[in-house]
């Protein structure tokens, strides 16, 4: 499935600097693998644990994540959720066709379900400890 991804201003700068450099085409692939095409999706995996090998030398935390292609577009849609970009266009972002097929990178976090119980209001009146009547205590002990 081809996904089309978009890219800070900054980055297509580089980019473009970058395709001028190797004098290629705009047809041209432009991540190609060593014979020339496209990554496979197990070349993509095998670059970023590659690059995370390298990185955990500076940040030794990330000898303890799991980092993955999946993971990093469940990251990107984490983030933008938070950032309060709506359902609809993280789906157009993450290349899905439905918002149900975004869902599943949408398990709210920690951090956004505290962000709702922040929001709550707590039911007003004395707060009591509940005490079962005498029949209902009965009625237990008896199952």
């Amino acid at each position: 499935k081809e996904r089309c991804t978009p890219l800070t201003r900054q980055t297509r700068v580089v980019l473009q600097t970058w395709l001028e450099k190797r004098e290629g085409t705009p047809n041209d692939i432009v991540f190609p693998n060593r014979h020339g095409g496209r990554f496979s999706s197990d070349g993509i995996q095998y670059l970023v644990a590659k690059h995370v090998r390298t990185a955990q030398g500076s940040c030794p935390s990330l000898k303890r994540k799991r980092v993955s292609p999946h993971v990093l577009r469940h990251t990107t849609a984490m983030e933008l959720l938070q950032s309060g970009v709506d359902r609809s266009m993280i789906a157009l972002w993450l290349g899905h066709e439905s918002v149900e097929t975004t869902q599943i990178y949408l398990d709210a976090n920690l951090a956004i379900k505290e962000e709702l119980l922040a929001k709550t209001t707590p039911i007003p009146g004395k707060v009591t400890r509940y005490k079962p009547t005498d029949r209902l205590l009965k009625f237990l002990q008896a199952l």
